[in-house]
């Protein structure tokens, strides 16, 4: 089978044709890259052993849209890996497997694919996940933008396990892991409409091992969920509404760069609403604060974790914020969208 020219070629109609190009592809990339048992078989899916008994088995979807493609600390392989492993971990889940489906464009460079192709591949080795099976489509020039990436993962939720934001109940605690608004500040500053610089990276990095910490810590968690779209803000309405309680946050008490600050300030945007790839929002009972920010804090991922505050008694389900001015204010669901294509 000849050799594709991934330094000079492009991707054409013929690579989601189904015909020879199409296998050359697949064969020459994205079985070499992902290279496991599974997805080396070649069918039309992967037939995968069940979970241990009495386990419950966590199915998640994600799509990946980012641009720019590439970013400081990520691209959109590794984010594409990165996001779906959080899912699956934010349902209290052991992540295993991956599905990967890509939409390119007719005309994309293969050296830019090759590169997004064996970035997800590092990432899944390192999260300790096998991307088993995939698709591959193409559309026509104009009618895409260089590569969409579409990811499920599968993996189990140990017995005993019981994450959800319904057992949400007032007094108990919301945890942050770390510094917010990292990952879109980030992708922000390549805007070229944006025009301005920033040495912040993104903040992409899977979870899972940082989930297992604290479940041990506190195996009674109430709820997790990694911040993205919407950001901090769109996760504490969703708590609200979920558990049927308020939620109030104190300014003082989040973790904040001070370069995401005087970029949000610079482009009029809430860094509460900025989004993250590598943060998660926990909620436990008050009593297992403590241990759990311990746990967080004594994890690589979570070194810079904070208690920021608490569920509240509220027939309105607001989500307040005390300001450092000693004064609150709500913090409501995004109207609209601040930026496109973040994640």
């Amino acid at each position: 089978m000849n050799r594709i020219d991934f330094a000079h070629g492009r991707v054409d109609l013929s690579h989601g044709s189904g015909g020879r190009a199409m296998a050359r592809l697949i064969e020459q990339l994205f079985v070499a890259e992902f290279d496991n048992g599974y997805l080396c078989a070649q069918h039309d899916g992967a037939a995968l052993p069940m979970p241990p008994a009495g386990n419950r088995l966590i199915v998640a979807t994600d799509s990946h849209v980012v641009s720019p493609l590439f970013f400081p600390g990520g691209d959109i392989g590794s984010l594409a890996v990165h996001g779906t492993v959080n899912d699956v971990a934010m349902c209290g889940g052991i992540p295993l497997y991956l599905t990967a489906g890509f939409i390119l464009e007719e005309g994309f460079p293969l050296a830019d694919l090759r590169r997004i192709v064996q970035s997800m591949a590092a990432a899944a080795r390192e999260a300790g996940v096998a991307i088993v099976t995939g698709d591959t489509k193409v559309v026509q020039q104009g009618k895409g933008d260089g590569v969409f990436i579409s990811t499920t993962g599968v993996g189990y939720a140990p017995a005993g396990v019981d994450i959800s934001p319904r057992r949400i109940r007032p007094g108990d605690k919301i945890l942050l892991s770390g510094h917010l608004g990292d990952h879109g500040v980030a992708i922000m500053s390549l805007r070229e409409n944006l025009g301005f610089e920033t040495a912040l990276q993104s903040d992409s990095a899977a979870l899972h091992t940082l989930v297992a910490d604290m479940l041990r810590a506190a195996p009674d968690l109430r709820c997790l969920r990694d911040p993205t779209r919407g950001g901090l803000a769109a996760v504490l309405n969703e708590f609200a509404q979920q558990a049927g309680c308020g939620m109030r946050i104190r300014e003082s008490a989040l973790p904040i760069r001070q370069e995401v600050t005087a970029a949000c300030e610079l482009l009029g945007l809430d860094p509460l609403y900025v989004a993250n790839e590598g943060k998660l929002v926990a909620v436990c009972a008050q009593e297992n604060a403590d241990a759990l920010l311990a746990a967080m804090r004594a994890h690589p991922q979570g070194r810079d974790a904070a208690v920021i505050g608490e569920a509240i008694a509220d027939a309105n389900q607001f989500v307040q914020m005390e300001t450092a001015f000693g004064g609150r204010r709500m913090v409501d669901w995004i109207n609209g969208e601040q930026l496109p294509r973040i994640c």
